[in-house]
């Protein structure tokens, strides 16, 4: 196991990407395990697109915080086109968990330019030989928001379960909003077993 894990983070605003990366951060920061954390909100509270960058293994400041092109060990998506502004960053045999979900640029909804499929997101993940776990939205439970469904299906098809293990993120989330805990516990113990295409 390498001892560096870097994780590059897209969607677009009002999603909670960053929210897992918040969780991951705090996760790490609290076992001892040095992490760097460079989130980019752009345009983000106008459904823009967010990105975040997070170093885990490293000491903190001693790296930089931005992922190479080629350097992400994971890349996590909440949003299916903004995945293709990621796989520059995969490296070889990088794995992408994807939640599918459809924001359309006006551009797309005037007619102007094409909106990728799920198809061709995956075919250009293999191209670049990336690993494809894909979630379809229309199979997630009625009710959860998303992102805590997507970072259990990453706890499942990834290697941050060697720094975090499962039971540590339902420790986290739990203390996190304890209010919710019931439900963001629910949420992402349904992303964990969720069947992903691969």
């Amino acid at each position: 196991m390498s001892n560096y894990f870097d994780i590059y983070n897209v969607g677009v605003g009002g999603q909670g990407i960053l929210t897992i990366s918040d969780i991951i951060t705090e996760g790490a920061a609290e076992k001892g395990i040095g992490i760097n954390f460079y989130p980019a909100k752009g345009m983000s509270q106008r459904g823009g697109f967010v990105r975040s960058q997070l170093r885990l293994g490293r000491e903190a400041g001693a790296y930089s915080p931005s992922i190479a092109p080629g350097g992400a060990d994971l890349i996590i998506s909440m949003e299916l086109s903004e995945t293709l502004k990621a796989i520059r960053y995969g490296k070889q045999g990088a794995d992408y968990v994807i939640l599918g979900n459809r924001w359309l640029p006006t551009n797309v909804m005037l007619g102007k330019a094409p909106y990728p499929t799920a198809d061709i997101v995956k075919e250009q993940i293999r191209a670049a030989g990336g690993k494809v776990h894909y979630l379809d939205p229309e199979k997630m439970p009625t009710g959860m928001r998303g992102n805590i469904y997507l970072l259990g299906a990453v706890c499942a098809h990834s290697r941050l379960l060697e720094f975090l293990s499962k039971d540590y993120v339902e420790e986290i989330l739990a203390k996190k909003w304890p209010k919710k805990a019931d439900s963001n516990l629910a949420e992402f113990r349904a992303g964990f077993a969720a069947q992903v295409e691969e």
